[in-house]
């Protein structure tokens, strides 16, 4: 057992807490990282917002990250001690029916109950009583335990400050794209939401080819990023109808739409813009209880198609290494997606300047 700094949420939409908090070492099967980098993510602050109310606290947040390797349990072999790794917050067990069919995402082998690893224990604790932790990773500390699934290995020459950001919104976004969708050359696309997952998004679609891409938010300094990044066309939602654009601009309609955010009107929206046979792609989460609203008769007749994508239905093991390759040849900018570096002591700030719309990507640097 270690003692370690750690940002919390005590109870929903009170401050992030810094404090000292216990660390179990790995049992069979699991490694602790010494953590480098922590982004701040929006997912992260519905738990502390109490958007997503099934959410247990006190809970330590951060489900994208990466580190080295300073403990290994028994039974680990494809990792040792001073190894880099970026962290996964979906562990697969390689043996289920979703694992050996190639959607590791939804391995059948994980915590029944939210924030809790698999055996239904969090090995952390705050004042002498469980702490919980988010997206299994809880990266917003100075060490994790975690399961040797969700520790990727990557080469040792590339900044773990950056890639770390691989570990979910680039991830995330790009694979919505590559992965899920499969966007082909030429193929006219609309995102809605230009945060870290939306950019990354935008990175997917121009990777891919896509012909216009066409990003719509309701901050013109979230635009003003998305152009940045590849974006041909910027619609802000709150002086513009997006629907009505987007269908002047395209004249059918776009062929994929994406949700970025967990905003259910954008969702409808989205799916509105679609040309016949399009597809809407969800990656935002809405919060808890929340419905979407589309009409069914325009279902069948239009042949459009409305599906999720979870994690970019990542294959970490082939898939991470594989965007940090697209880092280092310079066709994936991770560098410029982090406009804001926060110590950990700051994780307050850090969320607060994510709720104001002030990041492209604020990181938490140890």
């Amino acid at each position: 057992m270690i003692r370690m700094k750690a940002a919390l949420v005590e109870k929903a939409r009170a401050p992030l807490i810094v404090d000292e908090v216990e660390l179990d070492d790995p049992h069979d099967g699991e490694v602790q990282v010494k953590i480098v980098a922590s982004g701040v993510c929006h997912s992260c602050l519905h738990a502390a917002d109490g958007s997503w109310s099934e959410i247990p606290v006190p809970i330590v947040l951060g489900d994208e990250g990466a580190g080295i390797i300073a403990k290994v349990g028994k039974g680990v072999t494809d990792l040792k001690e001073g190894d880099h790794a970026i962290l996964s917050w979906a562990p697969s067990c390689g043996q289920c029916h979703y694992c050996v069919t190639g959607r590791p995402v939804h391995c059948e082998v994980r915590a029944d109950k939210p924030a809790r690893l698999a055996d239904g224990t969090t090995r952390m604790r705050w004042r002498g009583e469980t702490l919980y932790r988010f997206g299994t990773v809880a990266s917003h500390s100075e060490y994790t335990t975690i399961p040797s699934s969700s520790a990727i290995k990557i080469r040792d020459d590339v900044p773990l400050t950056t890639v770390a950001l691989i570990g979910c919104s680039v991830m995330t976004g790009v694979g919505a794209v590559l992965n899920t969708a499969q966007v082909p050359a030429g193929a006219t696309v609309a995102i809605w939401g230009a945060g870290g997952i939306g950019l990354n998004v935008v990175q997917g679609a121009a990777l891919a080819a896509a012909g216009e891409i066409i990003v719509v938010d309701m901050l013109d300094n979230k635009l003003e990023f998305a152009r940045k990044f590849g974006a041909t066309h910027t619609i802000n939602a709150s002086t513009t109808d997006p629907v009505e654009t987007i269908r002047s601009l395209t004249r059918r309609g776009v062929e994929y739409a994406f949700v970025a955010t967990g905003h259910t009107k954008a969702i409808e929206q989205a799916w509105q813009s679609l040309a016949n046979a399009g597809t809407c792609v969800v990656i935002g989460m809405p919060g808890t209880g929340e419905l979407v609203q589309i009409s069914g008769r325009g279902i069948a007749g239009s042949e459009r198609v409305l599906r999720g994508s979870f994690y970019g239905s990542a294959r970490t093991r082939v898939d991470f290494p594989r965007m940090v390759e697209l880092y280092r040849s310079g066709k994936l900018d991770i560098d410029g997606l982090i406009n804001r570096k926060f110590a950990l002591d700051d994780a307050d700030e850090a969320y607060r300047a994510l709720a104001a719309g002030e990041l492209a990507r604020g990181i938490i640097v140890n």
